[in-house]
């Protein structure tokens, strides 16, 4: 007969591995990356950072007595030492990606788009500036929030980007030839 408990925390564990998969790879991204940054900035930790912090001591003390106690093998808690492994390590690292502009695109506050591959932007005012960005073929909608301080130049770096056509939108449904992509930052 099937454990139940087991079957969740196996398919747990294949959940926080793809999403361990996934921060890995937008680290290992950034760190490439970095070295051309043009204006980046850290993003601050969310006030629900130190509870991430405490999941991992829970899970390390869990995974401790199971291996040490219960006499378990490490496959028998892999659901475990994957949730373990993102919230002590990997969601953590996850706040040293630096977010802004680099030569070959926009690091939002959830992903890496490609300058070729934003379709719209937009500024949205409040507490702190936010350039909304439009890409890909689905139309999804980013958000990068911009500390005050770097507001000029963000706006200036966008322009120059346009300027140099690594920005470029598509035409309105209804063009009178008026438009100049520049005024869209």
């Amino acid at each position: 007969m099937v454990n139940p408990l087991g079957a969740l925390l196996l398919l747990l564990g294949v959940g926080f591995l793809a999403a361990n998969l996934i921060l890995l790879n937008d680290y290992l991204a950034f760190r490439r990356r970095r070295p051309h940054a043009l204006l980046t900035w850290v993003v601050p930790r969310p006030r629900t950072f130190v509870l991430s912090r405490w999941i991992a001591v829970g899970l390390g003390l869990v995974i401790l007595y199971k291996i040490l106690v219960l006499n378990w093998l490490l496959g028998q808690v892999f659901g475990e030492v994957m949730m373990f492994a993102y919230y002590s390590i990997l969601y953590p690292l996850s706040f040293r990606v630096e977010r802004g502009f680099y030569p070959d695109g926009l690091w939002l506050d959830r992903r890496f788009v490609k300058y070729g591959d934003i379709t719209g932007l937009t500024w949205r005012e409040g507490l702190t500036p936010a350039l909304v960005v439009v890409a890909g073929h689905q139309q999804r909608a980013g958000r990068l929030s911009v500390p005050p301080e770097h507001y000029g130049e963000a706006r200036r770096l966008l322009r120059d980007h346009i300027r140099t056509h690594d920005l470029h939108f598509p035409r309105p449904p209804l063009d009178l030839g008026g438009h100049d992509e520049r005024e869209d930052v």
